[in-house]
This record gives C-alpha cells, sequence and structure tokens, in this order.
C-alpha cells in the first residue's frame, strides 16, 4: 500500500494518467514527476532563521547532548566505590569468570582453580 491505496486503485490511477497524457508523454511527465521529486528532497534541507541548515543544527545539538554524557559519566566514574580487594576472589583461568577466594571449581565452567 502507497498512501493508503491499494493495488487496485494505483492500476486505475494510471490507466486514467495513461488515457489523459497518452503514451508519447508518458516519458516527459515521468521527468518533470522525477525532477519535483527531487526538487522537494532538496527543499527538506531546509534553512533556519540564522542560515544554518538544519542538519547543522542537528549535528551541534547532537555534540553537545554526547559531551555532556561524556561529561556525567566522567563524575559517575569519581564517584564510584573502590573497587573490591584481590583477595576476595578467584578468577578462572579457563573462561575469566570472578569465583569466591574460597572455591576449588569454577562457578561457570567447572575448571580446577588454580590458587
Amino acid at each position: 500500500m502507497i498512501l493508503g491505496l491499494g493495488i487496485p486503485e494505483i492500476l486505475l490511477i494510471l490507466v486514467v494518467v495513461l488515457l489523459i497524457f497518452g503514451p508519447k508523454n508518458l516519458p516527459k511527465l515521468g521527468k518533470s514527476l522525477g525532477k519535483t521529486v527531487k526538487n522537494i528532497r532538496e527543499g527538506m534541507e531546509e534553512v533556519d532563521e540564522d542560515g544554518n541548515a538544519v542538519s547543522d543544527v542537528v549535528s551541534e545539538v547532537v555534540e553537545d547532548v554526547t559531551s555532556a554524557a561524556k561529561g556525567e559519566a566522567a563524575g559517575a566514574v569519581e564517584d564510584a566505590a573502590p573497587a573490591e580487594p584481590a583477595g576476595d576472589s578467584v578468577f578462572c583461568g579457563h573462561c575469566g569468570t570472578k569465583n569466591s577466594a574460597d572455591a576449588d571449581f569454577c562457578s561457570h565452567c567447572g575448571t580446577k582453580l588454580s590458587k
């Protein structure tokens, strides 16, 4: 469906266009329709009051938001709790899973842990 029109409606419109313009004028009609679509796409690249393209303004806003998010993430890292001491856990040499210090085997893969 295109614009809420089904296949029968589109075919009927095409037949009416063919009858009105004739087969000789269809290439001209297609060319002018293509130019119209191109002009509409170019018109969508509007310019705001300051003379900046809308896409440029959007790019600036995206950059501002990402830089603000990075700043907040850096602040969150500084506020984070310190890492656990290494003596409280043992990492599996096979899969890298963190296990308690008193475990003999990996809780994920079952490999014997070296201490």
